[in-house]
């Protein structure tokens, strides 16, 4: 199985002046994973912008999207100011809201500067491919999780101690550490590094969330979904290369967990800043 070329499977249709048409890859049932309708609204809204630079979005995870037919994006284009451009993007499946994204455009300024030092980590080089670290437990994964873990995946990722889906039991400190970086080259445009480095924001996020816990993806009776996602972009960013996603959760309560990413390029630079609130709960026996 070919690995997927993000930067083919995100593209959109144009299929109206400020609406478009994106598909999921693997379109075998289930849900879409929300990376992948974050990278598609903010490249929905990139087709009505020109000259500017995304440095923020904003969104909200609504229904669960349905990886068997398409998704259409509707753009809203709020406001071209002198600055900066605004936009609003609906998703929308079966007649119904699944997503909607804000985003905010502007040109390339100089200014003050400062940021956060890069923290320490294990070099990429030093760490196993995340997918071959999932390898040794997949005997023991419900054969939905096999047949999603066993494709090929787009997204690069390498960790310490590699998420898991089924695997659980032992609480650890609500800290994470990954590298990653895309597999397939992108090219030149830096609105499409950012829209595929948009696409892997949402990796990882809830899973740090549950560490503290000693829960997991399969664990029986627990619900966990994405609600909302903010990203910041600092710096001009090649996601070729590698990139080290360092996440924390400072809280969970309510049947919510917060989850804070810091995404810095291999020499230090500190390119986006992520945050997510998730759904993270047990359903209660009926």
């Amino acid at each position: 199985m070919d690995i997927e070329n993000l930067t083919e499977t995100l593209q959109l249709e144009r299929i109206e002046v400020n609406l478009f048409r994106g598909v999921t890859a693997d379109n075998a049932p289930g849900r879409i994973f929300g990376g992948q309708v974050i990278g598609q609204s903010l490249l929905a809204a990139y087709e009505t912008v020109e000259d500017r630079i995304c440095h923020s979005l904003h969104c909200y995870f609504i229904r669960p999207g349905d990886p068997t037919v398409p998704i259409v994006f509707e753009v809203d284009r709020s406001r071209d100011g002198g600055s900066f451009t605004t936009r609003r993007v609906i998703a929308i499946q079966h007649g119904q809201q699944i997503f909607n994204l804000a985003a905010s455009f502007m040109e390339a300024q100089d200014g003050f500067e400062h940021q956060a030092p890069m923290p320490a980590a294990t070099p990429w080089a030093d760490l196993p491919d995340e997918a071959e670290m999932q390898e040794a437990a997949m005997k023991d994964a419900p054969e939905e999780a096999k047949r999603w873990l066993s494709r090929p995946r787009p997204i690069e990722m390498r960790s310490v101690d590699a998420r898991t889906y089924f695997q659980g039991g032992v609480a650890r400190d609500p800290e994470s550490q990954s590298w990653m970086r895309a597999r397939e080259p992108i090219g030149p445009d830096q609105h499409m590094h950012q829209v595929i480095l948009a696409y892997a924001s949402d990796m990882n996020l809830l899973s740090t969330a549950m560490r503290p816990h000693g829960v997991h993806w399969q664990t029986k009776g627990f619900q966990s979904a994405s609600l909302d996602h903010a990203m910041w972009f600092h710096k001009p960013l090649n996601f070729n290369d590698w990139h080290l996603y360092a996440q924390d959760s400072p809280s969970a309560s309510g049947g919510r967990g917060f989850i804070r990413g810091s995404i810095f390029a291999a020499d230090g630079t500190l390119v986006a800043s992520v945050a997510q609130e998730g759904l993270m709960r047990m359903r209660k026996p009926k």
